[in-house]
């Protein structure tokens, strides 16, 4: 089968990830250039922090691993889509959001820039995680 054309939904994942921190109350923008390493940027004005947050997608449910090779950010933030599959036999569900700090995606194993999801013992701890975005940017106050 060719390969899935996914830029749309790829678009569509960081607009996801803009919209969860936005009705969180965390001040997020997208940047009006494409930025090498992150998609979004995350601020507190009060203490004048950032977070820098690169969204990964993954189209297909059941999704095993997502791609990140650039580490210029301080948040990974996973969707997966969950669009079913190309043969059309996977179920299309809700998307699913991981919040992973930076830290976390540098000591995983990468093989060519690909992290497995089963290579986290404690997955289900940065499921909707948006708070530890939240605490970074507190840090300052």
């Amino acid at each position: 089968m060719a390969r899935l054309n996914t830029k749309l939904e790829s678009k569509g994942a960081r607009f996801l990830v803009l919209g969860q921190m936005l009705i969180r109350g965390i001040d997020t923008s997208m940047p009006f250039e494409k930025m090498s390493g992150y998609d979004l940027v995350a601020t507190h004005s009060d203490n004048r922090l950032s977070a820098r947050i690169q969204v990964r997608s993954r189209w297909r449910t059941d999704a095993p691993k997502f791609n990140v090779t650039n580490l210029a950010c301080d948040f990974v933030v996973v969707v997966k889509l969950n669009r079913g599959s190309k043969d059309g036999t996977a179920k299309v569900l809700t998307p699913e959001y991981f919040v992973f700090p930076i830290a976390v995606i540098e000591r995983a194993p990468r093989l060519s820039g690909n992290v497995h999801f089963d290579q986290f013992r404690n997955l289900e701890d940065y499921r909707n995680q948006w708070n530890l975005i939240g605490n970074f940017l507190d840090e300052g106050e």
